[in-house]
């Protein structure tokens, strides 16, 4: 809605306004780029004109999309499911993810499986059979061993533990921020 608002202030027609994408019909002077970048920010928005950091960002809302607000079952491979999303060949997105975040796309997939798990934990609503069936881990132990080694503490540990909370979907998988650093 916000970019909406703004694309119209500018007087800007668009086509697609869709998550994290805009597509609009006029071609941008220097200066109408500037001024919509400046009036993005005020709205707490980026504008990206950097393919590479697009094509970053995309990957980034898929496994975000994947992980944090799909209850279907996955029925193919992640590698398979993003690179179909995104019509690009896995090898050139991990590689790219790879450069630009200095974490992989599976360790950055762990990472958010683990961030899901936690919040499934503090719900309470499912028991870990469950957990592990609906983010699609080969059996409980390996969920289990695979949030220990993440989080320094078994699942039953972190749900006994009232201060312990998530991460920010957004900051999952950048260094600094909780959750990123215990890939050896």
């Amino acid at each position: 809605m916000a970019v909406k608002e703004e694309l119209k202030k500018f007087g800007l027609h668009f086509i697609v306004v869709d998550l994290g994408e805009v597509e609009i019909m006029e071609d941008l002077s220097t200066d109408q780029r500037e001024q919509l970048k400046v009036s993005l920010l005020n709205c707490g928005l980026e504008l990206m004109d950097d393919k590479k950091a697009i094509l970053i960002e995309k990957i980034n809302n898929v496994i975000t999309e994947m992980i944090h607000h799909s209850d279907d079952a996955l029925k193919m491979n992640y590698s398979d499911f993003i690179s179909e999303k995104l019509d690009y060949d896995y090898t050139y997105l991990s590689n790219l993810f790879s450069e630009v975040k200095g974490i992989t796309i599976q360790q950055f997939i762990i990472v958010h499986k683990i961030e899901r798990v936690k919040e499934l934990l503090l719900y309470d609503e499912l028991n870990l059979t469950e957990i592990s069936y609906k983010l699609h881990y080969s059996s409980v132990a390996h969920l289990s061993n695979q949030f220990k080694k993440i989080t320094g503490l078994s699942p039953s540990q972190f749900k006994q533990l009232k201060g312990n909370r998530r991460s920010p979907i957004e900051e999952i998988g950048n260094p600094g921020t909780p959750g990123s650093e215990k890939f050896n």
